[in-house]
């Protein structure tokens, strides 16, 4: 069966895009939105450097639409270039030049016409940096030194104070670096910035922008037990998902105790996909070690009350933008990205393979358990947890 391929972007759903993205919303977000992949937003987004291109408008002295299917008629009525100014108040010239440049008397055509005058209105604004060779080499020098662009430009405020012509604002730095057509400042010099972002966020991009911080009933990693807080007792897990190329995920759990790993193959990143995969995997492990799961802010728990009737587990969910309040497990997946680099796909891993990449962590001394491994650390626990 032929595959069904999906219609360019329009120019309705290209200005759809740039609202939301203005509005905070993520890529992913708007994708889904949309009905669309994310890479499909994304090279919308990316090819001006996530800034918003500025709405183009027809001067008010260019001819209309109305008044170039009126040349059309009068065209074909015979009237002269002279007469058709005359009727719609314009100059000889401008009828002249109009006429001529859109294939002469015999091939006008008004809507043709009226979409070449659009086309040909591009004329992209000469940036200010390519044109003024001291300001941008002034602006590189101090790129290099890491300042961010509005401390550059408030610097170049007070050091040419009576000099317009050597000030530039911030946001005029942001699109030399980011915009690709314009290509004036170095792409080397983005590396400097302190964000390395590939592109500019909109004003309102945050957690909510994210797709974070909307779940329902969340309960605060503050109420959480303080056994859990200072380790003592095991079976209190962290949680997250580590990705990979192409939309895959893998769902990581870290017992506080012992940082002991388990790692769950999941079908996707939706709450539904994740929570019945951790469900199935915490219902294997006895009753002493299912006592609490602290995940992130991230929309993947929303169904967090089924997970905890389903497991009698309680879900605390960390503080936005937090992620030291699982450093067991943030601390985990930097070692899990020996096994599975980033830019890699992960779904391609069975369970049982995950549990052999799990297990080969899980046999490696840490220093934090004076060298022992998590499944001997483990093991020990439970074993004086079963004779007490």
């Amino acid at each position: 069966m032929e595959r069904q391929r999906k219609h360019w972007l329009n120019a309705q759903q290209k200005s759809d895009i740039w609202k939301m993205w203005r509005a905070g919303e993520s890529l992913s977000a708007i994708a889904r939105m949309l009905g669309r992949h994310p890479s499909g937003v994304c090279r919308v987004i990316c090819k001006t450097g996530g800034i918003s291109p500025v709405a183009r408008t027809r001067s008010a002295r260019s001819l209309t639409l109305a008044e170039r299917e009126e040349i059309s008629r009068a065209l074909v009525a015979g009237m002269s270039m002279c007469q058709i100014a005359l009727q719609l108040g314009r100059s000889t010239s401008t009828i002249t030049r109009e006429v001529a440049r859109n294939g002469g008397s015999h091939r006008y055509r008004a809507h043709e016409a009226d979409a070449n005058a659009w086309e040909r209105a591009r004329r992209p604004k000469a940036c200010v940096l390519s044109e003024n060779a001291r300001l941008r080499r002034l602006v590189a020098a101090k790129l290099k030194l890491q300042w961010a662009p509005v401390q550059i430009a408030g610097w170049l405020r007070r050091e040419f104070r009576g000099n317009k012509d050597m000030q530039i604002s911030h946001e005029t730095i942001y699109r030399s670096l980011f915009i690709q057509a314009r290509g004036v400042l170095k792409k080397e010099l983005v590396a400097h910035l302190r964000t390395n972002r590939l592109m500019r966020q909109a004003k309102l991009a945050s957690a909510s922008g994210q797709g974070r911080g909307r779940i329902s009933e969340a309960v605060s990693i503050s109420e959480r037990p303080a056994e859990a807080e200072d380790r003592a007792v095991p079976g209190h897990w962290e949680g997250d998902l580590l990705a990979g190329s192409g939309n895959s995920y893998i769902a990581t759990l870290v017992e506080r105790h012992s940082r002991y790993v388990m790692l769950v193959k999941v079908a996707g990143k939706d709450t539904a996909s994740v929570v019945s995969a951790l469900i199935k995997q915490v219902n294997k492990l006895p009753a002493e070690l299912r006592r609490s799961l602290t995940w992130d802010r991230g929309t993947e728990m929303a169904s967090h009350k089924k997970f905890t009737i389903a497991t009698d587990v309680q879900v605390y969910f960390c503080d936005p933008q937090s992620p030291w309040q699982r450093g067991s497990n943030e601390n985990t997946n930097g070692l899990l990205r020996q096994y599975f680099p980033k830019g890699v796909p992960v779904d391609g891993y069975s369970q049982a393979e995950l549990n052999k990449v799990a297990a080969r962590l899980n046999g490696r001394p840490r220093q934090t358990l004076q060298f022992m491994n998590p499944a001997e650390k483990l093991a020990e626990t439970l074993g004086v947890a079963t004779t007490g």
